[in-house]
């Protein structure tokens, strides 16, 4: 149908939909009537409908463009598009029966038909459906409705941090690193469970309302344990995954043999991001930026911004190494180093930078209370690492100095055995534990594959038992509750050890080496036959 050329036709479509409540249109009207009157013009009237909460932008949209069906996706209502990439839409949705909302991501018909695209949307789905974290964003399902495969997700009410910093320039030093951290611990529980990202950057990551980091866009994770999780070789995909921007310097020669020490790399991309305002090579072609990041260092952090600390420069240059091996070799080390230097929460975003939604998807939500302050992140780090980490907490201020103030760490529930005591944090000024400043290096970061972050207000997990620690029903031999055999019962066992050997010898002496055993039988003579 052609775009309506008057405010009847444009109702007809409404209408026709059946994606407008009837007692909101037939109240706006009546008002409009009683007031102002109608508009004539069918695109004065879509805004007034919207200011009035009657209908959404993206629903006024499709009206004006003469469209009435294709409002529904499975058992879901599209609300708004949200969000436009190389890999489809992601629309705000509503489950038509349980007004449940939910970030529904459609994969284009034209890329369905492409093999490597529609194995890297289903990968997607599976990936992100197999990890429970505050600091990812949860999958629900994964569905076809006609030609349109489809992926439901938790709608985060948010911007990612590409928008923010490109609209509002480089982030607060504080602010920045609360990010990040919360990032590396969503980034450490994938890694955990065998995953890792390939495509970390700005981009992907999400800042709600509340100021909560989530991951997103699972597109290029890769199980890593699983061999025949090698989509780009089995399609012969002659492309480097990732963003020119942000890819590790050895996912740029062979992308699908990086290991989460890529993703490492990124997250220091994105942290240089958040503080410079723009990526580590703001300038040059796709090609000149993959070949910088084999070749090149960016400007160092401090030249750009000489407000950040230099031991925050000092983590980021680590973070960036061209060699993996001179990296943290996880993002739990990278979460560890930063622990010092993260405030316990930080003031949620500034409206301007959060999404202007419409009165109809605003309403029955529930109102965001804007002086809340962001939980402090509770993730159970391996507290070993702290010793030789150089632990030390300063707080970055609002305008970048240094808060020298005495803080304690309260050590989270971790899988290697209980907490330590609490640790004196040392200034921002001491020296961190890496490679170019004065420390000893942190350990290698090898946690349990097995081990599940626990959720709030859930008992912490039984430790993993190890190879020098007995499980929950062993006992070490040298232990209290097991001293071993006393002298008594050690000759009671030697005495009937000994009787068992003399016994048994006399038995088999008695049955098969006598004499006899060994004399050949001798052969009796046969009976003479009766002469007939």
């Amino acid at each position: 149908m052609s775009a309506p050329a008057s405010v009847e036709e444009f109702l007809q479509l409404v209408r026709k939909s059946g994606m407008v409540d009837e007692g909101k249109l037939t109240a706006h009207l009546q008002r409009r009537n009683k007031t102002s009157g109608l508009d004539t013009d069918p695109r004065l009237a879509a805004e007034a409908m919207i200011a009035d909460g009657v209908m959404t932008n993206f629903q006024a949209e499709q009206f004006l463009l003469g469209k009435w069906r294709g409002f529904t996706i499975g058992k879901f209502k599209l609300l708004e598009r949200i969000g436009v990439g190389g890999m489809g839409q992601v629309f705000l949705c509503e489950h038509m029966f349980m007004k449940r909302r939910v970030a529904i991501k459609v994969l284009p018909p034209a890329k369905a038909e492409q093999p490597a695209a529609l194995g890297r949307f289903y990968r997607e789905a599976r990936a992100a459906g197999s990890l429970d974290h505050p600091n990812i964003v949860r999958t629900h399902d994964i569905d076809q409705d006609g030609n349109l495969h489809f992926i439901v997700m938790e709608y985060v009410d948010g911007s990612n941090l590409l928008e923010i910093v490109k609209k509002f320039g480089p982030m607060n030093v504080a602010r920045a690193l609360f990010y990040v951290r919360q990032v590396a611990s969503g980034l450490d529980f994938a890694f955990r469970s065998g995953l890792i990202h390939r495509d970390v950057k700005p981009g992907n990551i999400l800042i709600d309302r509340r100021g909560n980091a989530r991951v997103l866009d699972m597109g290029l994770a890769r199980f890593f344990k699983d061999q025949s999780d090698m989509l780009t070789v089995k399609y012969d995909d002659k492309i480097v995954l990732g963003t020119a921007d942000y890819v590790a310097p050895e996912q740029v020669a062979n992308s699908h043999a990086v290991d989460v020490r890529a993703d490492v790399y990124a997250l220091g991309a994105t942290l240089y991001f958040l503080l410079a305002g723009h990526p580590p090579f703001p300038t040059g072609t796709v090609s000149q930026k993959l070949l910088w990041h084999r070749t090149k260092e960016p400007t160092p952090i401090r030249q750009v911004r000489p407000d950040v600390p230099e031991e925050i420069a000092a983590i980021i240059a680590r973070m960036m190494a061209k060699d993996p091996n001179l990296r943290f070799q996880s993002p739990g080390e990278v979460a560890v180093a930063l622990a010092p230097y993260v405030p316990a929460s930080v003031p949620p975003p500034a409206a301007a930078e959060m999404p202007v939604l419409c009165p109809a998807v605003m309403e029955g939500q529930e109102p965001v209370v804007e002086l809340v302050a962001s939980t402090p992140i509770e993730e159970p780090i391996d507290s070993r690492l702290l010793v030789g980490a150089g632990v030390g907490t300063g707080m970055v201020g609002s305008s970048g100095a240094v808060a020298t103030a005495e803080a304690r760490v309260r050590p989270a529930a971790n899988p290697f055995g209980p907490a330590p005591s609490a640790y004196s944090l040392k200034p921002l000024g001491r020296p961190i534990g890496m490679s170019g400043v004065a420390g000893p290096a942190a350990p290698r970061y090898e946690p349990p594959a097995t081990y599940q972050t626990p959720r709030a207000n859930e008992p912490t997990p039984r430790p993993i038992p190890t190879p020098f620690q007995p499980g929950p029903f062993e006992q070490r031999p040298d232990s209290p509750a097991n001293p071993g055999p006393t002298a008594a019962q050690r000759i009671a066992l030697y005495v009937i050890l000994a009787a068992s050997v003399v016994v048994g010898g006399g038995i088999i002496y008695w049955k098969f080496l006598r004499p006899n055993f060994f004399a050949p039988a001798v052969k009796q003579p046969a009976a003479p036959k009766a002469s007939e």
